[in-house]
Order: structure tokens, then sequence, then C-alpha cells
């Protein structure tokens, strides 16, 4: 009877803990149209996984992240980079689009350019795309 006591007890604990980590999982990002997390330990290995919804949950779902991602129809990016405390190291102009390539308060980063960056922001026509450390794929 102990040992059933003992099961159940275990069971509830381990619930718990489970629902507590479910609900306390947090994105580098308020999720936009859709959230993608970069798995693997280099780009060449790079696993994209996206979440359409739940990406807290898909988060703490997935194994190996070292990135994550979000693409917003708009977005006031000073302000942005204000809330996250990001401060632009370099930009690049290209014919669509511009990048910004930024030190901010995100946990994931890389060395570009002999500069630690985690905070990467693609500004199009049609959206503004930000990511911890970087973009990975097409943009």
């Amino acid at each position: 009877m102990r040992i059933l006591k003992f099961i159940g007890m275990a069971a509830c604990a381990a619930a718990f803990i489970a629902a507590t980590a479910a609900f306390n999982a947090r994105t580098c990002f308020t999720p936009g149209k859709s959230y993608t997390f970069f798995c693997g330990d280099t780009s060449r290995d790079c696993r994209i996984v996206t979440a359409e919804r739940g990406a807290a949950l898909r988060r703490l779902l997935t194994g190996g992240v070292c990135g994550e991602s979000t693409t917003y129809d708009s977005l006031d990016v000073a302000a942005f980079l204000k809330d996250c405390g990001g401060e632009v190291k370099f930009c690049e102009e290209l014919s669509d689009s511009v990048n910004l390539y930024c030190t901010a308060d995100l946990p994931y980063s890389v060395r570009l350019y002999g500069q630690e960056i985690n905070l990467h922001v693609c500004i199009k026509q049609d959206g503004v795309t930000v990511a911890s450390p970087i973009i990975f794929g097409g943009y």
C-alpha cells in the first residue's frame, strides 16, 4: 500500500514540475506570423523547426535549440531595440533589405566579422524578421 502512495505522490510531483516548466517556457521574442527554432551545432547541420502557434511549448519540446526567429508584418525597430537592450554594431544594405547586426540581452550569440552578435534584424518591404543570434537559411 505504501508503494502505491509513493508512486502516486511521485507522479503528482512529476506532473506539477512538467506543468510549471510548460507554463514558464519562454521564447526570445513575442511570436509573430510564425516562430522558428534553429537546432544543431553548426550552420551546416542546422535543423529548422517552425511553429505556427504554441511557440513556447514547442521550444520546451525541441532539443538542441541554438537560435530563434520570428517575422512581423511591421515593427517599430527603434522601440524593439530599446526593449531588448539592442545596440547596432553594423548594417548591411542589400537590394531588397536592410540588415542590422546587433548586441542585445538575448541568450544566443555568434562571432561575425570579429564582433559578438546576438541579434539580427532584417527589414524588408513586406515585413521585419528578427533572430537571435542570426537568421539562418534564406531571408
